[in-house]
């Protein structure tokens, strides 16, 4: 049976939306990092963000085997910030979405990747939520585990025994966790964050993903935390792959920097009451309904909060009745 790929992880979003609370320290660290550009001034001064339109970005985690050809996106998230409002949503994209992929043909999103690289995604992605993707970040298995065993791991309650062989590369891809609160490290939580063989499969793993992100950025803003900062860009920076200049990383820090990272709005994209599960040639796959998922965000963008879905849960029981709508 094909391997069943996986979430890898939101490494930048964690680093972008942890710079809150991380002040001067962390902004020189990040200098450092993002390379040699124009004087910086003082070692706690950022360039501010001067836009005032809505900022998205695509996440993309990969998941890129020895002795394949080919390889998927198989965590796709979009982080959308306004810079007027310093409010942020983050919205993870179902893997098995049903689209068209430009100059391709229909199927599942995940291939835009594959058949594309980041570009064709950021432009599939752009279709299907119509939010304009100024910029994309690419990383892997390796990089998501570099982050958490930076950050010194993350405490998170594990909700459920989680156990899955796959009997490959030494035990690496196998996922074995038990049940309650729990300190990860890297490779435990990202087999937290792979974990999809439940009833509700990829509907239950996004959303642990997302819980696991704002554990992960809540982390970042630990004061334990703050010296592991160059750490942490040092050791993901070789995982790394993105359209950002240093410039646009330093400026979107210092927005990243305003925001309440506690209050991080997370959604799951297509909504359950708006998606249908389908057969297409015998495989199961999720209709999105692109017309009426972007109207969806556009309302939740325009009334922030309003909408937002139980992390406790509701996912799932949202899934199962939409998916008979």
């Amino acid at each position: 049976m094909r391997v069943l790929r996986s979430i890898l992880r939101v490494v930048f979003v964690v680093l972008l939306l942890g710079a809150i609370g991380i002040g001067g320290y962390y902004a020189y660290s990040f200098y450092s990092f993002t390379s040699k550009i124009q004087q910086p001034g003082t070692a706690t001064s950022l360039p501010e963000w001067t836009g005032k339109e809505r900022v998205n970005i695509l996440l993309m985690g990969v998941d890129k085997r020895e002795n394949e050809e080919s390889t998927r996106s198989d965590s796709i998230l979009v982080a959308s910030i306004d810079p007027e409002t310093k409010k942020a949503q983050l919205f993870s994209i179902l893997r098995d979405s049903w689209v068209e992929i430009p100059g391709y043909r229909k199927s599942r999103i995940n291939t835009a990747y594959e058949v594309g690289g980041p570009e064709l995604m950021a432009q599939t992605v752009e279709n299907l939520t119509g939010l304009p993707i100024q910029y994309y970040v690419t990383t892997d298995f390796k990089g998501f585990e570099k982050v958490v065993d930076a950050l010194g791991g993350v405490d998170l309650y594990v909700e459920k025994d989680m156990e899955y062989y796959l009997y490959e590369e030494n035990g690496y891809y196998d996922i074995i966790l038990k049940k309650g609160q729990q300190h990860l490290d890297g490779r435990k939580a990202l087999q937290y964050a792979r974990f999809r063989h439940d009833k509700m499969g990829d509907f239950s793993r996004t959303e642990r993903q997302r819980k696991l992100l704002k554990a992960l950025a809540e982390q970042a803003t630990k004061s334990t935390s703050i010296w592991r900062i160059p750490s942490v860009l040092e050791a993901v920076s070789p995982y790394v792959t993105t359209n950002m200049s240093s410039s646009d990383m330093l400026r979107l820090a210092n927005l990243t920097y305003k925001l309440d990272v506690t209050h991080l709005q997370t959604e799951q994209i297509p909504p359950a009451n708006i998606l249908r599960e389908k057969t297409v040639n015998g495989a199961q796959v999720i209709d999105p309904r692109p017309e009426r998922t972007q109207e969806y965000i556009r309302e939740l963008l325009e009334n922030p909060l309003q909408n937002q879905t139980d992390e406790t849960g509701a996912d799932e029981k949202k899934a199962m009745k939409g998916s008979t709508n």
